[in-house]
């Protein structure tokens, strides 16, 4: 038999309907009582619970009745705690996937922000249809979007803005602050849509017309106050836009703009002079934080120019990412040997700022890296280095030691030292991992991973493991079983390590007993990556008697990639090992289990 529903269920969904359809009910609303107006919260869609919250005043004192001694009561027309957490259950039931992923100050401002990103990326793909011709305005909102915020009876609604972009950016743009914008939307349009909001990031995708650059610019110049980050992916620069661009942001009476963050990836400079406007652009920019100029097929040249721009005009530069260029030889000029005092005095000043450098991916050669190390030199705050994916050799390490051995005399606070894949053998890294293995203030993360070094790195690896490296990628290196042997062997004290990959090592049952070890001695462990490493069912065994065993924070241990018959021991396996709920351990899925890994280098 059904459950009768009560006259309070009756009442809330009758208060639903109506502060949907309209605004008549919000005052009659107001004077309910506090306990009834914070369950009322709870059980009222986006929509409703936006209309009562903008005109409800939540933060005021309101005279209410006379109470039986004749003194007129005062209360609270609603709770601020109450109402953020029924914005947070909203959030997390419309978007469950992104909501373990936030941690937002205001759950209505991001609610809504989400919300009108999701119709603007709906109208999108309308209007690159070729068949549209009109505003973007226009553009009508689908059903499962209405249906999300609280329009399930559209037909009784008394009229049909609801239905339109220009409606959802007149109600909520107020909340954005960081929007994603395809250039189908950048027309002269977008800046009337979004006049209301109150833009503090934005990212541009594929503006390549001069209708969409006119359009952006239009909006760049209304939000050029709040504007601080600003992001550029598969676009193509020319010396007008670039000119545009800034005049756009420039505040013409200190010529300087206020973006701290800029960023163009996988887009294309058309003409040679789109340097010129670039560097003009850079130079204004006083408040520079961090710059990413990644895969754009940047010269060396091109790259040097901009380069030195940046560091002539900004002393606040934190993190320069050039990744995926061809910029080698970049570097070239800061190969002064003494006097070092040659080098011009803004070179020394004006690097001082520097945390992150990220030079992934350039084509970089041993001579680059003997060239770069007279450029780090003049970086005392440099914190994360990355020149991976770079052909710099054995050579190339040993041109770089005599620089990581001068930071750790100095005391510098070089933390992170990222060298994947560049062309190293066992007699580099042996010869790199010895010498850091003495440092006075050791590395918290190093990688070497996709270097094939062999079985032979394992006796440096091993004493390399019981210093105070947190985070250590030893992924692809081939160390195979008999690398794993080796470094059970070593004689292995107390590790610090934090994280640890020890990925497509093909290193099989010896992979599991290698881990076994570890854990009893690695009491500061959380996350393990030992995916693709040949190992047999019964490592896994193995395994969970040394987790059963260890007395360690252990988190994450990712066995993906390795050939098992999945069984249904399995199951109880992961239900017995978790952390906060979620299983530690990662196990071969039944659809790849029977599919090989080939990870020759």
């Amino acid at each position: 038999m059904a459950l009768v529903p009560s006259l309070l269920t009756l009442c809330m969904k009758a208060l639903k309907k109506e502060l949907v359809r309209g605004d008549d009910f919000v005052s009659v609303v107001s004077e309910l009582p506090s306990e009834l107006l914070d369950t009322l919260y709870m059980h009222l869609p986006p929509l409703a619970l936006h209309k009562l919250q903008k005109q409800l005043p939540f933060d005021d004192q309101k005279e209410h009745d006379l109470g039986d001694d004749g003194i007129r009561k005062k209360r609270k027309c609603g709770s601020n705690r109450y109402l953020d957490i029924a914005w947070k259950m909203l959030f997390k039931l419309r978007w469950p996937a992104l909501f373990n992923h936030i941690q937002p100050i205001d759950w209505q401002q991001i609610y809504w922000e989400t919300h009108l990103q999701n119709c603007l990326d709906e109208a999108a793909e309308t209007a690159v249809l070729p068949s549209f011709n009109g505003c973007i305005g226009e553009i009508q909102i689908s059903d499962t979007i209405l249906k999300h915020v609280g329009y399930e009876e559209q037909t009784n609604l008394p009229t049909s803005d609801h239905l339109k972009l220009s409606y959802h950016c007149e109600q909520f743009a107020y909340y954005t602050r960081y929007l994603r914008l395809q250039n189908v939307l950048c027309t002269t349009d977008i800046s009337d849509l979004l006049r209301n909001s109150k833009l503090q990031s934005l990212v541009l995708r594929w503006i390549r017309s001069k209708e969409h650059i006119d359009g952006l610019c239009k909006l760049l110049n209304q939000h050029s106050k709040t504007l601080t980050t600003l992001e550029f992916v598969h676009c193509k620069f020319s010396p007008d836009f670039i000119n545009a661009l800034r005049d756009s942001l420039v505040t013409k009476s200190m010529q300087t703009h206020g973006i701290h963050h800029f960023s163009i990836n996988t887009s294309s400079f058309l003409e040679p002079n789109t340097v010129t406007g670039l560097v003009s652009f850079l130079s204004s920019g006083r408040s520079l934080c961090s710059l990413k100029l990644s895969d754009n097929h940047l010269s060396r040249n091109f790259a040097k120019l901009v380069f030195f721009t940046l560091l002539n005009v900004s002393s606040s530069l934190c993190v320069l990412d050039l990744s995926e260029n061809n910029i080698a030889g970049c570097f070239s000029d800061f190969n002064c040997r003494p006097p070092t005092d040659s080098l011009p005095l803004w070179i020394t000043e004006s690097l001082q700022s520097l945390h992150v450098l990220n030079l992934r991916g350039n084509n970089l050669r041993k001579d680059d890296a003997e060239n770069l190390r007279y450029a780090l030199v003049h970086m005392p705050n440099l914190e994360v280095l990355d020149i991976s994916d770079n052909f710099i050799e054995d050579e190339g390490i040993r041109n770089l030691i005599p620089y990581l051995i001068g930071v750790s005399e100095k005391g510098s606070p070089l933390a992170d030292l990222n060298l994947e894949n560049c062309e190293l053998t066992f007699t580099g890294v042996t010869h790199l991992l010895n010498t850091i293995s003495t440092f006075k203030r050791p590395l918290k993360s190093l990688s070497i991973a996709d270097n094939f070094l062999g079985s032979a790195v394992a006796a440096a690896l091993g004493k390399f493991l019981v210093k105070s490296v947190q985070v250590l990628n030893i992924g692809g290196i081939g160390l195979g079983s008999s690398g794993f042997q080796k470094l059970q062997d070593v004689t292995m004290e107390k590790s610090m390590l934090v994280k640890l990959n020890i990925s497509k090592n093909r290193g099989g049952i010896e992979t599991a007993n290698f881990l076994s070890k570890l854990f009893s001695l690695a009491p500061e462990l959380t996350a393990v990556n030992a995916a693709y490493n040949l190992m047999p069912v019964e490592s896994l065994t193995i395994i969970c008697s040394a987790l059963k065993v260890a007395k360690g924070n252990l988190q994450h241990v990712d066995l993906t990639g390795n050939i098992w018959n999945y069984k249904q021991s399995h199951a109880s396996m992961l239900a017995e090992f978790q952390h906060n709920g979620k299983p530690i351990l990662t196990l071969p899925s039944l659809s790849t289990a029977a599919v090989p890994y080939d990870d020759d280098p």
